[in-house]
């Protein structure tokens, strides 16, 4: 994934920080996400459904609203109006482009604001909101003791997440005229709603309104135990994989066939968590999986290991392997089953000494039908002819280079 520096204008004229997370391989699809309140376009969940849809083709731009993150402005001068503006803004950017979005996603307030902006949006197919309230008015209550100040003075600083904020008069009586109903009844897009349970910023009751509110296409997902800024990397990794998952039911996302010469494409490994081991592996547009390591060895034990990889490819080549040449057959082969076990043992030949190690793959094969002997015995000799096998087998060489 590409990430580039971009600034747009914003409501008022002022500069508004943002990133475009661009594919690597064809760009199929464009998103536009919407942070939470007070926020910025850095948090977890952003970054992580960024990386997670550029790795399916589709483009992200993530911005900080007007006062906040990088972005210029004066965050008290704000409205929930003005970040709807400001998401039209953004929209009108990627238009520019020529990378309208056709997927709007927002967290928090920025989930009622994609509400609202989608109703002016006729390109998008497609939204989904994380953890959003159902009537804008709802993040009042983070700052209920503040509201006589703000009402009486006209601005109050208050504490959100342990950070000071300015909030205005003009931000309250806003977020009170605010009314979702009929942007949400209306959505002319298919809706994903993602909501925890047991969140206490934002019950899940607004979920329910949310939900009930909107015609089909119409999806709930639950986050379970997730909190309400997906601050988990587990929970923002599981909201990123449902989305992507999603996403490509509503929009069209053709892919190109592989280029010529290059028929199994390309498998593609990027770096998932920099604080730990966990990897996003693609193999061409259409399939994903995590790479990780145990827990005893500093991982997350969220995917297999990298040996565990390779032992799959070759459990999975021997079961294809016998399969196919007992249809070829027509032998009464019901099921194949291959158990892979890796190990290092010392090599008592090898050129480098005793204390030299080779790897070692152990195969237990499990066939289930009315097989022959003869027949059984044929295809333990046929699950050696397996091409990664004898890849196994023979010496390799990887061609090295930097990029």
């Amino acid at each position: 994934m590409r990430t580039d520096k971009i600034t747009f204008t914003g409501h008022d004229g002022s500069t508004l920080a943002a990133r475009l997370d661009l594919p690597d391989g064809p760009h199929l699809a464009t998103a536009l996400f919407a942070h939470c309140f007070t926020c910025s376009k850095d948090i977890l969940p952003a970054r992580r459904i960024a990386a997670r849809l550029a790795g399916a083709g589709i483009a992200v731009l993530r911005f900080d609203f007007t006062g906040l993150g990088h972005s210029d402005g004066e965050f008290e001068n704000t409205t929930f109006t003005s970040n709807v503006q400001d998401l039209k803004a953004a929209c009108a950017a990627l238009s520019a482009r020529g990378m309208a979005p056709t997927l709007l996603i927002g967290h928090s307030l920025g989930g009622a604001a994609v509400l609202k902006a989608a109703a002016d949006m006729d390109q998008v197919k497609a939204v989904v909101t994380l953890g959003a309230p159902f009537a804008p008015n709802h993040v009042a209550h983070n700052f209920a003791d503040k509201l006589d100040d703000i009402m009486r003075d006209g601005v109050a600083e208050v504490n959100l997440g342990g950070r000071p904020f300015r909030i205005g008069k003009d931000f309250l009586d806003d977020i009170a005229a605010a009314e979702l109903t009929p942007a949400i009844a209306h959505l002319n897009a298919a809706l994903l709603v993602m909501h925890a349970p047991l969140d206490s910023v934002v019950g899940i009751e607004n979920a329910q309104d949310i939900f009930v509110t909107a015609r089909h296409p119409k999806s709930f997902v639950t986050l379970d135990d997730a909190d309400h800024l997906l601050s988990r990397g587990e929970d923002a990794e599981y909201a990123a994989g449902v989305i992507t998952a999603w996403a490509t039911r509503y929009l069209d996302l053709s892919p190109p066939a592989p280029p010529p010469g290059a028929p199994e494409g390309i498998v593609r490994v990027t770096e998932a968590d920099p604080n730990g081991f966990l990897q996003d592996v693609t193999s061409g547009p259409f399939h994903h999986a995590l790479a990780d390591e145990p827990l005893a060895y500093g991982g997350t034990n969220k995917g297999m290991s990298p040996y565990g990889f390779v032992a799959s490819g070759l459990g999975a080549c021997t079961s294809m392997t016998i399969r196919m040449y007992a249809r070829r057959k027509n032998w009464p082969l019901d099921h194949v089953r291959v158990d892979v076990s890796h190990d290092k043992v010392h090599a008592q030949d090898a050129e480098t000494g005793q204390t030299a190690k080779i790897d070692t793959f152990s195969r237990d094969i499990h066939l289930t039908g009315d097989l022959s002997d003869d027949q059984r015995q044929r295809l333990l000799e046929i699950a050696d002819r397996c091409p990664v096998h004898k890849t196994l087998e023979q010496s390799s060489r990887i061609e090295t280079r930097l990029a």
